[in-house]
């Protein structure tokens, strides 16, 4: 063993050691070897701070301390040395001769030891850092615990099972607690932690059974059951399990018949009372029906809301009538997705806007404009669920463009076009219908036709049997307004050539001056005959003569008197001129004319006599009854005459009254009526009066 010569003893030449010249002597190159390169050259070391220069104490053998100056840094051949060569690093050989030492020391650089205090500042800080952080990774660094997923529970010990029990139930989970619970359950009832145990069952199955109402009150009814009825039977929560279960299922059931009433009334388009249904599930006890099922029926009552207001806005549309606002509803309605409430009204909108395009098509056939009636059923949309029914109008529309023609041919074809459609279709009925219409309006054609020919000599006989052949054309047939024209025209003339000689000889009867006579012959003519409407104004013109034959002299006579102011008497004659004769209306307006005289005379006389009095209410019953007389009464003019007169002379009572009493003055002036010459005067001087007034008063 090589001895040590780190202590004093083993250094006896240490005190000499410490007393180095000023300039150590340098190592001769021959003992100088280079360390192998292998790769570039180690740069220069730095300078050493100059706090290293300082002279440090160095303990001697027997407690003696020199100072030794530290040599610059040129004079160290750190970068020169070897593992052999120096004793300072690792693996250094040590000469045994301690005179080979002492040499070998001299000749070598010692290591020193900073003495800086930033230096041992820097140091203490790091090393305390350190040994905090090894301290604390120490405290913190737990016990190694039991990997309970991996452990062979029939084996396993009841403080484990506990322990790993008690790790799921700090879960709070519904199957880890179940879990925890029958992890431990299954150890004998005779164990000696069965107190303990049975403690836990007890806290965490009502801890289940917790949960499984926080599940119900989210609306997770199927999972709160399931976990319900995991609650093992042996504890108190499990008693309580059936009662539960039993508020679940008529808390839900009473919401879900809520729900589905609100449902059913969004179906019938009630929103009313599906908003008053749907707050029935604010009463009930479960936060998931209170909120989200009641946001969510909101929801729906509010989009069924939206929803309406466009099927309303369909139906306007609709009424509207016409192509483009049928296409306008079929367009709103189509908005209305298949899983609105609405989607069934919406659906019958369609059908009914489709229903109303059909239509359109068959008014544009009626007239026989088969290109519009085909624009019009492409137009139908597919959601009306009349495409057969279109599909089979487009073909009929083939059909009756054949039969516009209005030829036996014509028709024949149209009767071929209509019979390709086959039984079953939906307009297979309507295509009979037309094919035996066509088929006895062939048959009408042929009789018109007879007929015409029967009429062509022109006789009464002829005319005649023409008449009686296009009656056998039935009502409702194509060609019955046709026949029926035909057959008045036909009627006319037989009629005008039997009738014709009755009233020529009525009119040489009135010619010759027998009016009465030629009134008798006018009236065989029988009415509603082609000559009735010109027998019977002959017959009024004949008759007025008559009559004003009879009855000018009555007139007259009545007239003479009302000139000689016998009003009643003319009166009486005129009346006698009964109602329905030629001079009534005459006699009427005469009548009119003298009770309003009469009538004006009456009312002029009272006046005068209410005006006699001589003061204001005199002379204001007097423009009252004045006013009375009719407005094409000759006394009309005097009436209106005396209301202006009477109107003047209130106003100038109402002045000589301001003198003493400007309040009744004030009065008298406001009553004179509207519409006579005093009203303005009166009124501007009311006002006047009335302010003079207000002045006194303040």
């Amino acid at each position: 063993m090589s001895k040590d010569w780190g202590t004093p003893e083993h250094r006896p030449d240490l005190g000499r050691a410490h007393r180095i010249p000023k300039k150590l002597p340098k190592v001769p190159a021959s003992r100088k070897r280079p360390l192998p390169r292998q790769g570039p050259p180690m740069p220069k070391l730095p300078a050493p701070e100059s706090s290293l220069l300082r002279p440090t104490v160095q303990p001697m053998p027997g407690g003696r301390r020199s100072p030794r100056p530290i040599p610059p840094a040129e004079q160290l051949p750190y970068a020169q040395l070897t593992t052999a060569q120096s004793p300072h690093l690792p693996g250094a050989d040590y000469p045994e001769d301690p005179q080979q030492a002492r040499q070998h020391r001299l000749q070598l650089p010692k290591l020193r030891v900073p003495t800086s205090l930033k230096f041992w500042a820097i140091a203490s800080v790091v090393t305390l850092t350190g040994v905090s952080i090894v301290s604390v990774a120490l405290l913190l660094k737990l016990p190694a615990v039991p990997n309970c997923p991996s452990i062979f529970w029939p084996t396993a010990s009841a403080s484990l099972r506990l322990y790993c029990a008690q790790l799921a139930a700090n879960k709070q989970t519904a199957n880890d607690l179940l879990e925890a619970i029958e992890l431990i359950n299954s150890l004998p009832a005779d164990h000696p932690l069965r107190p303990e145990i049975n403690r836990h069952i007890e806290d965490w199955s009502q801890q289940v059974l917790d949960l499984a109402e926080e599940a119900f009150d989210q609306g997770k009814f199927s999972e709160a059951l399931d976990i319900a009825n995991k609650i093992p039977a042996d504890t108190s929560a499990r008693a309580q399990v059936q009662e539960r279960v039993d508020r679940w299922n008529e808390i839900w059931a009473e919401a879900e018949k809520i729900y589905k009433e609100a449902e059913a009334a969004l179906r019938q388009q009630d929103l009313r009372k599906a908003f008053d249904i749907a707050v029935g599930l604010l009463s009930i006890d479960n936060t998931y029906w209170k909120t989200t099922k009641y946001d969510e029926l909101n929801g729906l009552i509010n989009a069924t809301r939206e929803d309406a207001a466009k099927l309303a806005e369909a139906r306007r549309f609709i009424d509207r009538g016409g192509l483009s606002n049928l296409s306008e509803a079929v367009k709103l309605a189509e908005e209305i997705g298949d899983g609105s409430y609405a989607y069934g009204e919406a659906q019958k909108v369609i059908t009914e806007a489709g229903k109303g395009m059909l239509e359109l098509a068959e008014s544009a056939l009626d007239r026989q404009d088969a290109d519009e009636a085909i624009a019009i059923l492409r137009r139908i949309p597919e959601r009306a669920n009349l495409e057969a029914e279109a599909q089979d109008l487009t073909h009929l529309a083939s059909a009756y463009s054949q039969s516009w023609g209005g030829t036996v041919a014509d028709l024949e074809a149209a009767i071929v076009q209509a019979q390709r459609l086959q039984q079953g279709r939906p307009l297979y009925g309507r295509a009979q219908e037309l094919i035996t219409q066509w088929q006895a309006e062939i048959q009408d054609i042929m009789r018109l036709e007879t007929a015409r020919q029967l009429a062509q000599p022109g006789s009464v006989g002829d005319l005649r049997a023409a008449i009686a052949e296009a009656e056998q054309i039935p009502r409702g047939n194509p060609r019955r307004a046709e026949a029926r024209e035909a057959i008045a025209d036909w009627t006319r003339e037989a009629e005008t050539m039997e009738d014709r000689p009755i009233l020529d000889t009525a009119d040489r009867f009135a010619n010759s001056g027998d009016l009465t006579s030629a009134i008798e012959q006018a009236n065989r003519i029988g009415s509603g005959r082609a000559l009735s409407d010109e027998a019977r104004q002959r017959v009024r013109d004949w008759t007025d003569q008559i009559q004003r034959t009879q009855d000018q002299p009555y007139l007259d006579r009545a007239r003479e008197l009302a000139t000689l102011g016998n009003l009643p008497e003319a009166i009486a004659l005129a009346e006698q001129i009964g109602q329905g004769r030629a001079l009534y209306d005459e006699a009427q307006a005469d009548i009119r004319t003298w009770r309003n005289q009469t009538l004006g005379q009456e009312r002029m006389q009272q006046a005068y006599e209410a005006a006699s009095i001589s003061t204001t209410t005199g002379l204001l019953a007097a423009i009252r009854t004045a006013e009375q007389v009719p407005e094409d009464s000759p006394t009309r003019p005097e009436a209106e005459q005396m209301i202006n007169l009477w109107s003047q002379q209130i106003l100038q009572a109402a002045q000589q009254q301001a003198g003493y009493d400007l309040e009744g003055a004030i009065a008298t002036a406001e009553s004179i009526p509207p519409r006579t010459e005093a009203y303005d005067a009166a009124q501007l001087q009311a006002q006047t009066w009335r302010q003079q007034l207000t002045g006194e008063e303040l």
